[in-house]
């Protein structure tokens, strides 16, 4: 694995087997798959179920990017979901989104499963910050939901 050096000297693995262009299309997909936003995560934004845990969550990492927090809400379980979620933050501070990379997807049974993955985000002019969940998906009527982070 080679490793590159980012903005200040800090150095970060370069994983050659995603061959993720640094550069990708402007109507590439934010979750990182060959493919474009209309024909990936946009399909679920705009109405269609997401056929397994690792789409829903990439789908909601595309959410997060493109400030969709009604798709959000309407993706968490009923049980854990907030009352609101306030991605409209002033210009200085607002959060960039950077990359996501899915670590390990996997069934635990007939109706549950688990991803984990990492993404990078840069608040306002700040550093990059790396974030790594590990987070469970309930399915519910055909449907899955982000359930929470263990």
């Amino acid at each position: 694995m080679r490793r590159e050096t980012g903005a200040r000297g800090a150095r970060r693995p370069h994983n050659r087997a995603m061959n993720v262009s640094r550069h990708p299309p402007a109507d590439s997909c934010p979750c990182g798959r060959p493919a474009s936003y209309a024909d990936c995560c946009g399909r679920y934004h705009a109405g269609e179920s997401a056929p397994d845990a690792e789409s829903l969550m990439r789908s909601r990492y595309s959410a997060y990017v493109r400030r969709d927090a009604g798709y959000l809400l309407r993706t968490w379980h009923a049980s854990t979901r907030p009352p609101a979620l306030p991605l409209d933050e002033p210009a200085g501070a607002r959060t960039l989104w950077l990359g996501l990379d899915v670590l390990r997807a996997a069934d635990t049974g007939a109706d549950r499963a688990e991803v984990e993955f990492r993404a990078r985000y840069r608040v306002g002019g700040g550093s990059t910050v790396r974030m790594q969940e590990h987070s469970r998906f309930v399915r519910e009527g055909g449907q899955w939901f982000y359930l929470d982070a263990v």
